[in-house]
């Protein structure tokens, strides 16, 4: 909106031409996010107290888990409207990147709504079926790859000069390698961002865990879509250049100050949750950002952690499974999934497990980032 309002004015006020500025707009989104968080953030865990909209505590968690029994959850709100508010105030709404991004992010919260009201307000211990939420995951995902696969504005320049629909696959180090993925492109997208929402999903299970982590693929999406909409920054990296898609830095800086924010409140000890409705909003919003800026495959090394949690479970439950069919009796490789309770039973403190999954989380997105010059 400020976009649309105030850049049309440059011409009879210069200052007005900072809001050309996409870093500019992306740093004020951050900044706005960050003060919708501070603001509204003790005015939901008022009302979510006082309504008693609680955490439901697995039984078969770790013990030290139960004395969160009752934390106000569904905090999950505060982090969409802290993204998307500064997203539709700093960023131009007519860009179809914006408009893709925060349609997703809202559909996966709305899920993730659902799934926290059957559980915590209508008392049903598994919330929303398993398959209701996957199949939730898989139209949004369908719906994006269609669009997406159907759009002719939706091209590439590769580094040659040559224009690509943007359906192709592409690969982190290599400059010009791609696969032409043609239809498969739409499932291809549903197992992004369908990957992306349950990873982030298995990954909240500790104070700021999935919080702090996601501030960093979020950071890394920034750089990638700036650069990737900078035709000057493309020439002169060899990378493909994407019309338009540096937009995506406003949104993406919303939800690192989204993340801030909510973090304030979500370390240790918690004073709220994010629940479904977060989780699954914000691990939609990373698959899209891959899907949109090309870097699917790149998301398993930016999102490395969140790829860990869900692969620990993977594992863990085809495990299970297979030796109690050979054996008779189920066995674990670890002592409990996902990864962060298997660290936690192993003795270390809930608050040094977070904090050093913060630090690997910045260290696969700093590598994540220099694949820009090796490739």
């Amino acid at each position: 909106m400020f976009y649309h309002l105030f850049y049309p004015l440059r011409d009879y006020f210069f200052v007005f031409n900072v809001f050309k500025y996409i870093t500019f707009r992306a740093a004020y989104a951050a900044v706005t996010a960050l003060l919708i968080c501070f603001i509204f953030g003790p005015m939901l865990i008022r009302m979510f107290t006082l309504f008693q909209i609680g955490q439901v505590i697995r039984e078969e968690g770790p013990e030290t888990h139960l004395k969160k029994q009752g934390t106000p959850t569904m905090g999950g709100i505060l982090i969409i409207l802290a993204t998307v508010l500064p997203t539709l105030l700093w960023a131009d709404v007519t860009n179809s990147y914006i408009i893709l991004t925060v349609v997703t992010m809202l559909f996966l919260g709305m899920i993730g709504f659902m799934d926290d009201y059957l559980k915590v307000i209508k008392k049903h211990p598994k919330g929303l079926v398993a398959r209701y939420k996957l199949i939730g995951q898989i139209v949004m995902g369908g719906l994006l790859g269609v669009y997406l696969y159907l759009n002719p504005h939706y091209v590439v320049e590769l580094a040659s000069g040559v224009t690509e629909h943007a359906s192709i696959l592409t690969f982190p180090f290599f400059k010009e390698h791609f696969i032409p993925l043609g239809l498969l492109f739409i499932p291809f997208v549903i197992l992004v961002v369908t990957g992306a929402s349950n990873a982030v999903n298995l990954t909240d299970g500790l104070d700021g865990l999935a919080t702090g982590v996601a501030i960093f693929p979020t950071a890394a999406f920034a750089t990638l879509a700036y650069i990737s909409g900078h035709r000057i920054f493309t020439e002169y990296l060899n990378l493909p250049y994407i019309p338009d898609i540096g937009e995506l830095t406003i949104f993406c800086g919303a939800m690192v100050g989204a993340c801030l924010g909510f973090l304030w409140y979500n370390a240790h000890p918690a004073q709220i949750f994010m629940g479904d409705t977060g989780s699954l909003a914000i691990g939609g919003a990373l698959g899209t950002l891959a899907v949109l800026t090309k870097n699917e495959l790149l998301l398993v090394i930016i999102g490395g952690v969140f790829v860990a949690e869900a692969l620990s479970v993977m594992i863990q439950v085809s495990y299970f499974k297979w030796t109690k069919k050979r054996l008779g009796e189920g066995k674990r490789v670890f002592l409990m999934a996902p990864l962060h309770h298997h660290f936690e039973k192993l003795g270390w403190e809930e608050t040094k497990v977070v904090v050093r999954f913060w630090i690997v989380a910045a260290m696969l997105a700093l590598i994540a980032l220099t694949t820009i010059k090796l490739r």
